[in-house]
Order: structure tokens, then C-alpha cells, then sequence
């Protein structure tokens, strides 16, 4: 009777080994599969993100070149160096070449109060209203042009907010956020600082703003690829 009793308790014990066993060898499995999968998309980001410097790389090379055969044609003919002045003129529109002039440089940052027990951390973070916000202000206020952390704004550009982070031209950032942009100091500074306008509301959640003015502001060009897929260009008769 006791033997057939420790027999039976034996083979409880090897059926459970043998159960235990497979169990840990599908996770290790699993672990595996998931760090292989994980290795395979850096690998294809690190890729993609080459590919993207290698093509801004070319690019930057090509507009080189033409600005070195456009410099060089215009000391031929006056003609051509009419054209290059509206080139040049329309590029600074379209915020595809480098800019400076006087202007304000305003920082943004999350609100540093002390969370209480119920309040919404959501509410102390900036948000991507509140850099369209100051945008439109600045904006409406004349300024001639405006980048976010060094990205130019222009008519293409989106400035959305990804969990605690803010996509810029495509580019994710974190706090804090630096304005830059170009006009009349006095004008812009006035006009972020209405009484009620966005800065006081922002400060009342706590949210950090600094506004300074320089006399000389760089605001550097956009330097992703500007296309256009559906619109095009307006020959008339059409309508």
C-alpha cells in the first residue's frame, strides 16, 4: 500500500516537472522572440533615420550648389540677378533660408508647483494649444518669423502634443519649449503680455514663460523637404 502510494506521489512529482519544464521553455521562448522583435525595429529605425541625414545631407549639398551657380550667373547679367533677388525674396517667405533681425525669445516651460493630493498633473504640463497660442499672438502681433526649439514654422508645419511630448515638423521635444521670433520687440512683447492674454493665463496654471528681447535673433530655415501632392500651381478658365 505505501508503495504504490510514493509511486504515485513520484509520478505526480515527474508530471509536474515535466509541465513546469515546458512552461518555463515557452516564456524564455516568448522573451526571446520579443527581444528579437524589439533588436529588428531599432534596427529598421536606425535605418530609415540614416536614410533621412543621408538625404538632408543631399539636399543641403544641392542648395549649395545652386546658390553658388545662382551668385555666379547674377554677376552676369542684371536680368538674372532681378530673378535672383525675387528667388531670394520668396525663399524668406516660405522660411527656407536663414533669417535675423531684432525680435523676443520666449521660453516655455512646465509648471515646478508642488502636485496635491487630487489635482491633475495633466494641468501643470504645457500643451500644444498653448504654443499655438503664443504662435498666433506673435503672429497677429507682425511677426515676420517664428521656429520652436530651432524648427522653423511654416504653412506646413504641426505642432501636436504625444503624451508628455510636443511633435514639431516632426521632430519630438520635451520641455522647456524656446520661441523665437522676429519683429518688433515692443509689439510682440505687448502682445504676449495682454492683461488675461495667453502668458497670464499660463502663469495662473503655474506654467513657467520668460520673454526676452535681442536686438539681433537668428531664426534658421526649415530644413525638411517641402511637397506638394495635390495642389498645384492655378492656370485660370477652370472655374
Amino acid at each position: 500500500m505505501k508503495r504504490n502510494f510514493f509511486i504515485s506521489i513520484a509520478f505526480v512529482c515527474i508530471v509536474l516537472g515535466i509541465m513546469i519544464s515546458t512552461q518555463f521553455r515557452n516564456v524564455k521562448n516568448s522573451d526571446n522572440i520579443t527581444v528579437q522583435r524589439a533588436e529588428e525595429l531599432t534596427s529598421k529605425l536606425n535605418q530609415v533615420q540614416k536614410e533621412r541625414d543621408e538625404l538632408k545631407k543631399q539636399i543641403n549639398d544641392l542648395e549649395s550648389k545652386i546658390s553658388s551657380y545662382e551668385n555666379s550667373a547674377a554677376k552676369t547679367s542684371a536680368v538674372t540677378k532681378s530673378l535672383k533677388d525675387d528667388l531670394d525674396k520668396y525663399k524668406e517667405l516660405a522660411g527656407l533660408s536663414d533669417v535675423e533681425g531684432p525680435g523676443v525669445i520666449v521660453t516655455i516651460n512646465n509648471s515646478d508647483k508642488q502636485l496635491q493630493p487630487g489635482d491633475d498633473q495633466n494641468a501643470f504640463l504645457v500643451h500644444d494649444e498653448d504654443l499655438l497660442n503664443i504662435v498666433n499672438e506673435l503672429r497677429a502681433a507682425g511677426a515676420e518669423a517664428i521656429s520652436i526649439n530651432d524648427q522653423r514654422l511654416v504653412a506646413t508645419s504641426e505642432i501636436r502634443m504625444i503624451g508628455t511630448t510636443m511633435d514639431i515638423n516632426s521632430v519630438r521635444f520635451n520641455a522647456p519649449y524656446v520661441v523665437k521670433a522676429i519683429g518688433n520687440p515692443d509689439t510682440l512683447e505687448a502682445a504676449l503680455k495682454l492683461k488675461g492674454g495667453i502668458v497670464d493665463t499660463l502663469l495662473n496654471w503655474g506654467i513657467q514663460v520668460s520673454i526676452k528681447r535681442s536686438d539681433k535673433l537668428l531664426v534658421k530655415k526649415y530644413d525638411g523637404v517641402l511637397t506638394y501632392k495635390y495642389a498645384k500651381p492655378y492656370e485660370g478658365g477652370n472655374d
